[in-house]
């Protein structure tokens, strides 16, 4: 049995793990999920209903992007995404928190523009408002190190921020490039990478 990952082109989640993949050399099948119209043998397996889900070569199935992140990452060692040591893979992990916390609200946020609900109410100014405070703690981050946890590497958290940054763009906004410079510099020196362009989502129709 091939390894198997049910995706969404354009999911944040997803593209977190495409990207472990890739940078892993993992090979995978890759299964995408119609999110308006899932089928039931994916309901079967997601529980959640959401992607990404994994599915190892031995059968098992792993669902939620940061549990299959982690489980890659400890049963493929190669190219680590999370320190060895607990004091700085407890911070790894706070950060991709927060990033995927940012990436919920972007998401939260776009389905009130589809729903054609675009007056100021208290929710779309309480996400934009919380969009805007988490880009700007992730801006001060990196204005003292080229990554969100150094000089050296570029970790898990530094994934699921770019992922999250990325649906940002696709969906709402592009002008925060410019606004948020050292975010702006991070986020196109790790579009260099082939696992990053390879993986940019793409507006559909």
């Amino acid at each position: 049995m091939n390894k198997i990952l049910y995706y969404h082109q354009q999911s944040n989640f997803s593209r977190k793990i495409r990207i472990f993949l890739a940078e892993k050399k993992l090979d995978c099948e890759l299964i995408e999920i119609n999110l308006m119209n899932k089928p039931p043998e994916f309901l079967q397996i997601s529980p959640i209903g959401r992607v990404p889900v994994f599915v190892e070569a031995d059968g098992t199935i792993i669902w939620d992007s940061t549990l299959i992140a982690e489980y890659l990452d400890e049963t493929y060692p190669q190219s680590s995404f999370y320190p060895h040591t607990r004091p700085e893979r407890l911070e790894c992990r706070k950060w991709e928190e927060l990033a995927d916390h940012l990436g919920d609200n972007i998401i939260n946020l776009w389905i009130l523009n589809i729903t054609n609900n675009l007056a100021p109410t208290r929710q779309r100014l309480k996400l934009e408002s919380s969009i805007k405070r988490l880009l700007s703690i992730f801006e001060q981050q990196l204005a003292q190190s080229q990554y969100l946890l150094g000089d050296e590497n570029w970790t898990a958290a530094d994934v699921a921020a770019l992922c999250s940054m990325g649906y940002y763009s696709l969906r709402l906004n592009e002008d925060w490039l410019s606004e948020y410079p050292n975010l702006g510099n991070w986020f196109n020196k790790l579009h260099e990478r082939d696992s990053v362009k390879s993986t940019i989502p793409i507006p559909f129709n």
